[in-house]
C-alpha cells in the first residue's frame, strides 16, 4: 500500500440512540469490527433500521460515516447552515477529500485507529429536516446524468483506538487498480 499525507480531524461525535443528528464529544473510541463504542450504528451485522428490516444479518458497512467539513462552507452559500455532527457522521475531516478516494482506502487517524472506506453515504430524507432542500444539494444528478453523492463516506473499523479533534489523518491507498466508491 502507498501512503500519502493528508488532513486532520476537526469534529468527533456519536449518539447512543437513533436521531438524526450526533451531539459532537471531546473524543470518541473506535473498536476494531464494531464501531464507535457506544454509538447506535455499532456493530458487525446492520445496525440502520431501514437496513435491519431488509436483513438483519447483513455486514454492517457502515461503523464509522466521515464527512468532509469542506462541504459546510459550500452548503452555506447555498442557504443550509451545517455543524460538526449535524448530519449524524462519526468523524468530521479537514483536508481529505474523502469523496475521491477509491473503495478499500484506508484512513490512519491519530496514533492507533484505522478505519477502511466501504462506499459512499446514502442519506436518507430526515436530511431535508435539518434544512429543507438540503438532500437536493447533497444527493444530486449532474449535466452527464450521474448520481452526484456529497454525504460523506462510509467504513469498517480495522484497527481500534481513540480519536480526537486535532488528530492527524492519512491516506493508505489500495493496491491494484483504483475502484470507486458506490453508495452503501
Amino acid at each position: 500500500m502507498s501512503d500519502s499525507p493528508s488532513g486532520h480531524v476537526v469534529a468527533v461525535a456519536r449518539d447512543d440512540a437513533h436521531r438524526f443528528s450526533k451531539p459532537t464529544r471531546d473524543s470518541i473510541v473506535l473498536i476494531a469490527n464494531h464501531g464507535v463504542e457506544g454509538d447506535v450504528h455499532a456493530g458487525s451485522t446492520v445496525t440502520h433500521l431501514s437496513r435491519v428490516r431488509r436483513d438483519p444479518a447483513a455486514p454492517n458497512l457502515r461503523q464509522v460515516h466521515l464527512l468532509h467539513s469542506e462541504l459546510f462552507a459550500d452548503m452555506a452559500r447555498r442557504g443550509h447552515g451545517i455543524a460538526p455532527g449535524a448530519l449524524g457522521e462519526n468523524v468530521t475531516t479537514a483536508g481529505v477529500d474523502l469523496l475521491a478516494l477509491p473503495l478499500g482506502t484506508r484512513l490512519a487517524i491519530g496514533d492507533d485507529a484505522v478505519v477502511e472506506l466501504t462506499g459512499l453515504r446514502n442519506p436518507c430524507r430526515q436530511i431535508d429536516g435539518l434544512s429543507k432542500g438540503l438532500m437536493k444539494e447533497l444527493v444530486h444528478v449532474d449535466d452527464r446524468g450521474e448520481t452526484v453523492r456529497l454525504a460523506g463516506v462510509m467504513s469498517v473499523v480495522v484497527a481500534g483506538g481513540e480519536v480526537r479533534p486535532g488528530d492527524g489523518i492519512r491516506v493508505i491507498l489500495p493496491v491494484g487498480a483504483p475502484q470507486p466508491l458506490r453508495a452503501v
